[in-house]
């Protein structure tokens, strides 16, 4: 257990705080203004936002790895201002295709799929970044403050980018999100971070299987991977059948789903708000463990809704599914900054988006058992895979910590 008392952060980190904020409410409002407009101005049909949702998404597989790779290279806080700067200038350029009528479905994927490129290095950078600035003690609150901004611009993004278009238009939408970018350059610019030893260059292969070694053989964080990935192939076959489900079998209406559905991020800023205060009142292992048994608590209320065919039930799960998962996130990302070396830092956070590559096998296992047996069947199914990955975590040494790991050096 931690001290009582939350150690104060320095200037030099609230400044990549705010970065953050910026940067996540500038990716928000533009991934829920982006099917808008193609539905709206483009009239483009549902495959159509399908493909634009995949060119949204994939970024998140294709560039991990070498975004990992020049963290660990470079500096993280230029590279930061690089990728925002890149996002900025990719909802800029729909900003001008919008004002000349130029606007077309391929132009919007492809200004998307660039802005989320700096999304996915941000993102891969920002982790690897903290230790860096802050104390060791201080880094479960760095964390939490970082994972309240992204849950607050995950909460509010979408509402505040639907209701842009709705009131003043599509330009206007992508104006505001590129000038949060551009605020977010201008705070990375101005922060200071410390020298890094020049790093030896070796093939890039050669470091990718490092990090991939590093992860995949350390026994504290091999756990944590394959929990994770089972963890977003559970929750997106939740996800991919909720909306369906919950018209038929729970009678919700459009409003009662979207109220519902944001019992997700209401549990998700509940949770950043008490991380600091539960990680210094429990065991470090314990708040580890909270995620994932709380992950299958809320699978199992959701099964149980065929039962009980409530949306009480239904919110409850889904506040259950945002709050401890983000406590699992603020807790592993403060245990992989502890035991893995700084020059592999990059690396390592790539490998962990990676594991976001399992939300692509939750929705396709969702159409699949879906078509052939229902919404019921699936939701008995994440219930299962929930199941497997709280006993994952629970049979690992990670719940055993007392407290925070040391610090390694590079030695490690």
């Amino acid at each position: 257990m931690t001290s009582s008392t939350a150690p104060r952060l320095p200037a030099t980190f609230n400044r990549l705080a705010w970065s953050n904020l910026a940067a996540q409410s500038a990716e928000q409002i533009a991934l829920a203004a982006a099917p808008i407009v193609a539905v709206l101005m483009l009239g483009v049909g549902e495959g159509e936002t399908g493909l634009l949702q995949t060119a949204l998404t994939l970024p998140f597989v294709l560039l991990a790895i070498p975004a990992g790779l020049l963290a660990d290279r470079i500096s993280r806080r230029r590279l930061m201002a690089a990728a925002e700067a890149l996002r900025a200038v990719a909802l800029l350029t729909i900003l001008l295709l919008i004002a000349s009528k130029w606007l077309t479905l391929p132009l919007l994927a492809l200004c998307g799929f660039t802005a989320v490129c700096g999304t996915v290095v941000y993102s891969v950078a920002a982790p690897a970044l903290v230790p860096s600035l802050v104390t060791a003690q201080a880094l479960p609150t760095a964390n939490a403050r970082i994972e309240l901004a992204r849950t607050i611009a995950f909460a509010s993004g979408p509402a505040l980018g639907g209701a842009l278009v709705g009131w003043l238009g599509a330009a206007p939408a992508f104006a505001f999100a590129a000038a949060l970018s551009v605020v977010a350059v201008v705070l990375l610019s101005g922060l200071y971070e410390p020298a890094r030893s020049v790093a030896p260059r070796r093939h890039p292969l050669h470091e990718v299987k490092e990090g991939a070694s590093f992860v995949l053989n350390h026994p504290l964080l091999r756990p944590v991977f394959v929990t994770q990935f089972i963890f977003n192939t559970g929750s997106f076959l939740l996800l991919a059948i909720f909306v369906p489900y919950a018209v038929r079998h729970l009678a919700l209406s459009a409003t009662g789903v979207g109220v519902t559905l944001a019992m997700y991020g209401v549990g998700m800023v509940v949770g950043a708000l008490l991380a600091t205060r539960v990680m210094r009142r429990v065991t470090f292992g314990t708040v580890i463990g909270l995620g994932p048994v709380t992950g299958f608590a809320a699978a199992v209320i959701m099964a149980l809704t065929t039962v009980i065919p409530t949306a009480a039930l239904a919110g409850l799960s889904f506040f259950l599914l945002g709050v401890g998962p983000i406590l699992w996130v603020i807790s592993t990302t403060t245990l992989r900054q502890s035991v893995t070396p700084p020059s592999l830092l990059g690396r390592v956070s790539a490998i962990n988006i990676l594991s976001y590559g399992a939300r692509p096998l939750g929705s396709a296992l969702g159409a699949i058992i879906g078509g052939l047996y229902g919404a019921e069947a699936c939701l008995y199914l994440a219930a299962l895979i929930f199941g497997a990955q709280a006993l994952v975590i629970l049979m690992s040494p990670a719940v055993a910590l007392t407290r925070q790991p040391e610090m390694v050096g590079e030695c490690a």
